[in-house]
């Protein structure tokens, strides 16, 4: 649809009587979306736009990444996507200045998920959309927050180039996905349902979640001074840097997670780098994070990450230095280890433990780097 800036009454027809003026100004600030063609007329329009039980038919995305600076976003009712059998497809991109994206009480973004879910995820099998939320360039205070999220195809959010930006007071709930289908056999439906990935972003904060998944709660690929506390995170991989190496940015400092729980996980605190690759950790810390029924590793730093499995033998072209894991605590499986470090030659440095507790790991410990760790079990 083409908006035609000189006529109000075409404005009118675009709007189909949604858009109501605030002012006595011949554009309106306020719009209220009930079909998906109401969309694009709302967001060259308004400054603040209500999207309410919006249905996006296939190969349709739901575009706020043009929004006028300073707009506010809300979901409300029942937000649901048709079919798209495309890994490229994004089903919501968001982006601009001072933004706030916000819903209703009650409302809900369904993602579809069980059209797409074969237990591959972004592996193969189905195409399905790779990253459901794709979040480009939001700065100048942008808040994200108070969304309700379901059944996303694969990843949730992927976050890049953003800076002072606030994502908080989230409920993402992908357990639909822990149950077998048809199509998945003994496997869980739903793989690689990252909750936040996040990539040359910075001064960011994302605190106050809750996150159900199969796969990391949160994964930082690159960026610099990044804040996540008061996270809640279940059946996911764990709360992670990485994988870094491979990319077109492979830097990750300042980095803190802190005052959060990693529950029946694969994994507690991560940072993986991918084998044979070049990058720069540094500055990271962990810090009161209480995990529970963590059944691979309690903490893990590895560097021989590969997408297909481990290779078992490190490499040490990324750079790792200034970690601190304080006052992590809590139980893993029978079957896990309560640590496992696997550094390159000379590639890790200033890895520090304090405070920390992990136990029930029935499997031996393993760190190559600081050798004394194996002495906290």
């Amino acid at each position: 649809m083409h908006f035609n800036h000189h006529t109000t009454g075409l404005l009118a027809i675009a709007c189909a009587a949604s858009c109501t003026a605030q002012t006595t100004t011949t554009t309106p600030t306020s719009c209220t979306a009930t079909v998906y063609s109401q969309i694009a007329p709302a967001v060259a329009a308004c400054t603040s736009i209500t999207l309410r039980d919006i249905y996006a038919p296939p190969s349709s995305s739901i575009d706020l990444s043009k929004v006028k600076a300073g707009t506010v976003i809300t979901f409300a009712g029942t937000t649901t996507f048709g079919f798209t059998n495309d890994s490229s497809f994004d089903p919501i991109i968001l982006g601009g200045k001072g933004v706030r994206v916000t819903a209703s009480a009650g409302s809900v973004i369904d993602g579809n998920g069980q059209a797409y879910w074969d237990g591959l995820g972004s592996n193969g099998g189905v195409p399905k959309p790779n990253h459901f939320i794709v979040v480009s360039k939001m700065t100048g205070g942008s808040i994200i927050e108070n969304l309700n999220i379901r059944n996303w195809p694969v990843h949730l959010f992927s976050i890049s180039g953003s800076d002072q930006l606030i994502l908080r007071n989230m409920y993402l709930n992908n357990t639909a996905g822990d149950v077998p289908n048809s199509r998945s056999g003994t496997l869980a439906a739903g793989h690689n349902s990252d909750g936040f990935d996040l990539s040359s972003t910075t001064n960011t904060l994302l605190q106050n979640t809750i996150v159900y998944n199969q796969d990391d709660c949160v994964a930082i690929t690159s960026g610099n001074n990044i804040t996540v506390e008061n996270m809640y995170c279940s059946g996911g991989h764990g709360i992670s840097i990485g994988s870094v190496g491979g990319k077109s940015n492979n830097n990750v400092t300042n980095i803190t997670f802190r005052n959060s729980k990693v529950i029946n996980s694969s994994n507690g605190p991560r940072i993986k780098t991918n084998y044979n690759t070049t990058g720069f950790i540094s500055n990271i810390t962990y810090s009161n994070i209480q995990l529970t029924n963590i059944d691979t590793y309690g903490i893990d730093v590895q560097q021989d990450y590969l997408n297909g499995g481990p290779t078992g033998d490190p490499s040490n072209g990324v750079v790792i230095s200034n970690v601190l894991f304080q006052n992590v605590y809590g139980t893993a499986t029978s079957d896990a280890r309560n640590y496992y470090v696997l550094c390159g030659s000379g590639s890790c440095s200033n890895i520090t433990f304090s405070g920390t507790k992990i136990t029930g790991g029935g499997e031996a410990s393993y760190c190559n780097y600081p050798a004394q760790v194996v002495l906290l079990d």
